[in-house]
Parts: C-alpha cells; structure tokens; sequence
C-alpha cells in the first residue's frame, strides 16, 4: 500500500508552487549518521556520482568529506534511487544531511512511491525523520518520513488547487 496517494499530495509536487527543487532534510545528525547513509547507498547498489566542483571521484568516508577545509567547494553526491529520480546530497554540515530532488521528476503515483520508499528507507536506516520543506523555506515541513508510523505522512493540509 502507497505511503501517500498523489491525488492527496499532487499540490506538493507541483514545482510552481514549492519551487522545483525542494528542500530534503534530516535534521539532528552526525558524521556517523552521514557515514550511515553513505553504507546505505551502498548496500541497496543504487547509481550513485561523487563529486568535488568538476572532479568525479570515488566516494570517501563521511569524516573526510565533512572535514575538508572551509573555503573548499562544496561536493555532492548524486544517487539515484531509481532511473530518472535523482537526489543530490550536499555535505554542507555534519548536523544536518541535505539533498534536493526535482520535482518535474517526481510527477504520478509511481514516481511518488519511489520518492517515498526514498524516503522510508534513509528514514528507518537512521531512525530520524526525513523531512521536505517547500525550495527556500526550511522549517515549514510538508511531508517526511515519521518514525513511529514508520511511513512518509503529511505535515501540512494540502492546497486546495
């Protein structure tokens, strides 16, 4: 059974109104807890692309990325859960792991339930919430994984549209 039905949440991926790259978020982590996604992608064998301004690299360990310099440009890990839906991570903070999705990719039930399973699984690999705040506005959660649903929930009414 679907986590979220699209008719129910359509207004949410509807990038006119949430920008098309909303914000994905895991608020209260660690560098462990980076290291943990970072097996994750692994262990499931999603695609996955690391890297550092032009360079692409093989992925180094969370402390090493987290660590560089701070005038280094940001990387970015590039995954894909599933062929044309992307998530890119950026290692801007060891207190919060953050990635963008495309919302022109996430469009229909079938693109949602990818998104969500996404979701569920960094979601139950960490035992956090993983939450999606409209492109810009971070606090303002629309919808996330809750971990004692164990499932992606709405955290905001839909728009009436």
């Amino acid at each position: 059974m679907a986590d979220l039905l699209w008719d129910d949440v359509r207004c949410f991926f509807d990038p006119d109104l949430m920008g098309s790259l909303p914000d994905v978020r895991v608020p209260d982590c660690s560098v462990e807890d980076w290291q943990a996604v970072l097996d994750l992608v692994e262990a499931r064998s999603w695609k996955r692309q690391y890297s550092e301004g032009e360079m692409v690299l093989l992925v180094p360990r969370a402390e090493t990325v987290l660590a560089r310099p701070a005038d280094a440009e940001c990387p970015n890990l590039r995954v894909w859960p599933a062929a044309e839906v992307l998530a890119i991570f950026r290692f801007l903070d060891d207190e919060v792991i953050d990635f963008d999705v495309d919302l022109r990719e996430l469009q229909g039930q079938e693109r949602l339930d990818v998104f969500c399973g996404f979701l569920r699984e960094i979601g139950r690999c960490l035992g956090k919430p993983v939450l999606m705040d409209p492109e810009g506005d971070y606090d303002r959660p629309v919808l996330g994984f809750d971990v004692e649903a164990d499932r992606v929930v709405l955290l905001a009414e839909p728009l009436v549209m």
